[in-house]
């Protein structure tokens, strides 16, 4: 990626938005990443897809090279970062392609600014109900976390990684991504160590958790916060696509997406695929996203 650099804009509300942008044609595409990563972690994708597309990735609020002056408090503060980023570089029509937590403030987007957006391709993504964070309590039984209070104290996830951050141990993260989500292929050597380097920029962590454990855009409530129903409201072409092998991502959860969304929704599994499309099947990846963006 030696031709992708990262640029830099300022917002209104006082952040700094970075971000790498890939020359192409006149078909725009916005990449959104996201927990534990950046526009870092798209690179394969950046330097892939065909020259038609032009490339967006942006750096949310409090990862890679963005500022974080201000906590996030929900999913909607990432997608008005972006709206004012959109706003910034001078955007109009684009589709988005959100991994993960990207998902949920994709979705989010398309609801608050509908005319901007084109298609979306939610990539093994957060559900339209959220992201619960699960602990466990004192005698061993699973239990859900409901403040960020809690979510800062918990001594699971939150805890560990924030202090794996702390102590630059990357060790720990690669354990735990060789666990949960590069369980079937892995970046060479040099390329893991670049993404390692990029996760312990993250500034965010549990408000990250805290947002994601609260979105909720159903019509059901998701043991923490009442749906708003506003998830009938995107009816932007999109397609979800779910490794069927994901280990962050379970498939009630992509199932939750597909219910949610209108019937402009259609569902594919990338077969072989956990939670990184990317590094497991680039090739499939590419080809669902290219064939899916050029029908109709």
């Amino acid at each position: 990626m030696e031709n992708i650099k990262l640029q830099s804009v300022n917002i209104p509300n006082g952040e700094t938005i970075t971000y790498r942008e890939r020359a192409g044609g006149d078909e725009v595409i916005l990449l959104i990443h996201g927990n534990m990563t950046s526009s870092k972690h798209w690179d394969l994708l950046l330097e892939t897809l065909p020259p038609q597309y032009k490339l967006y990735a942006v750096d949310m609020r409090g990862f890679g090279g963005s500022s974080y002056r201000q906590p996030i408090e929900s999913i909607k503060d990432f997608s008005e970062d972006i709206k004012s980023f959109i706003d910034a570089v001078g955007l109009n029509k684009f589709s988005i392609l959100g991994w993960s937590t990207g998902g949920t403030v994709a979705m989010r987007y398309a609801i608050d600014y509908p005319a901007d957006v084109h298609k979306l391709v939610l990539l093994c993504s957060g559900s339209t109900r959220g992201y619960p964070f699960m602990s466990v309590g004192e005698t061993g039984e699973s239990i859900r976390l409901t403040t960020l209070e809690e979510i800062k104290k918990d001594s699971t996830k939150t805890i560990p990684v924030s202090q794996a951050y702390e102590q630059r141990n990357k060790d720990f993260l690669k354990a735990v991504w060789n666990s949960l989500i590069y369980t079937n292929n892995q970046p060479d050597e040099q390329k893991y160590d670049e993404y390692l380097e990029d996760m312990l920029t993250q500034r965010n962590l549990s408000e990250v958790y805290h947002a994601l454990n609260i979105f909720n855009i159903s019509n059901v409530h998701n043991g923490v916060a009442e749906g708003s129903g506003e998830a009938k409201k995107i009816t932007h072409p999109t397609l979800i696509l779910a490794g069927e092998n994901d280990l962050v991502i379970p498939q009630q959860m992509t199932e939750e997406i597909k219910e949610d969304l209108n019937d402009q929704a259609e569902l594919m599994y990338l077969k072989g695929c956990g939670h990184s499309p990317l590094i497991d099947d680039l090739d499939q990846l590419q080809l669902a996203i290219t064939n899916f963006l050029q029908k109709h």
